[in-house]
C-alpha cells in the first residue's frame, strides 16, 4: 500500500511540474533563464509522472 501512495504522490508532483512548464512556456519570453526553467520542469515532471504511473500499475494489492 505504501508504494501505491508513493506512486500517487509522484504522479501528482509530475503533473504539477508539467503544468508549470506549460504555463511558463505560454507566458514566458525568450530569455535563457526561462528556457532553462521550461526544460528543467518539463523533464523533471515527466520523470516523476511516468515513475509514479509505473509504481501504481506494477504494485499488487495484498490483503492485510
Amino acid at each position: 500500500m505504501e508504494k501505491r501512495v508513493l506512486g500517487i504522490i509522484l504522479t501528482l508532483l509530475g503533473v504539477i511540474g508539467l503544468i508549470y512548464a506549460g504555463f511558463s512556456f505560454m507566458n514566458g519570453g525568450a530569455e535563457t533563464r526561462n528556457i532553462k526553467a521550461i526544460i528543467f520542469f518539463g523533464i523533471l515532471g515527466a520523470v516523476f509522472f511516468f515513475s509514479g504511473i509505473s509504481l501504481i500499475k506494477n504494485t499488487k494489492d495484498k490483503p492485510t
